[in-house]
């Protein structure tokens, strides 16, 4: 690809697999990979340590307009709580309003970047050159997450996880910034009944398919 400049972007729910596939798609084509989702939760966790657990809009602009990518770099973004903090942090508008740029400037770079998130084909990234959707089964994602979290030492049943994300499935979805929904020119990818080498074969082929590109 050189110094081109090649978007892709990768919107779906929770769990569906958007995160995994976006960094097997960057590493084949030699893009950037930018998990948008880690920009909410490092909003969130530092707005729930500032004001003692409580979601405040202005403070979560402020920290949101001052983000670096050494605040991605942070330990605690994949807890349950960050997951939490992430979904009530995104439906304020003026913290996607703060985000837009460092978005859009990261999707632009040269040598291509892929994004995975919720709102990257429908809002940030309505232009890019590939946009897929990927999503799966409640239950199927239900039973990832909670592999994920029963491995990193975390306890947590099944019916929770499944609660928990059919909140944040809600939240996401029916939100009036930038609601989770299928850009319409992006290509449906359900992971239900893939395994992770077979979404990203099949992710890495609709790619290839659509624009002809060989692998480098």
């Amino acid at each position: 690809m050189g110094a081109k400049r090649f978007t892709v972007a990768i919107d779906g729910p929770a769990a569906a697999g958007k995160g995994t596939i976006g960094r097997a798609v960057a590493a084949t084509f030699g893009f950037a990979h930018l998990d948008t989702g880690l920009l909410y939760r490092a909003v969130g966790v530092k707005v729930m340590a500032r004001a003692r657990g409580v979601i405040d809009p202005v403070m979560a602009e402020a920290f949101a307009e001052r983000l670096t990518e050494e605040d991605l770099n942070r330990t605690d973004l994949r807890t349950v709580m960050a997951s939490r903090a992430a979904s009530r942090v995104a439906a304020i508008p003026k913290v996607r309003e703060a985000l837009l740029d460092f978005q859009r400037s990261f999707a632009r770079r040269k040598g291509g970047a892929v994004l995975d998130g919720r709102d990257i084909g429908t809002v940030i990234c309505p232009d890019a050159e590939v946009k897929l959707f990927v999503t799966a089964s409640e239950e199927r994602r239900a039973t990832r997450r909670h592999a994920e979290l029963a491995a990193s030492g975390k306890n947590s049943t099944l019916d929770q996880v499944l609660n928990d994300l059919r909140t944040r499935d809600a939240r996401d979805s029916e939100r009036d910034a930038a609601p989770l929904v299928k850009a319409e020119d992006a290509l449906l990818l359900d992971t239900t009944e893939l395994s992770i080498d077979a979404a990203v074969a099949e992710a890495t082929a609709l790619i290839e398919k659509k624009f002809g590109q060989g692998r480098e």
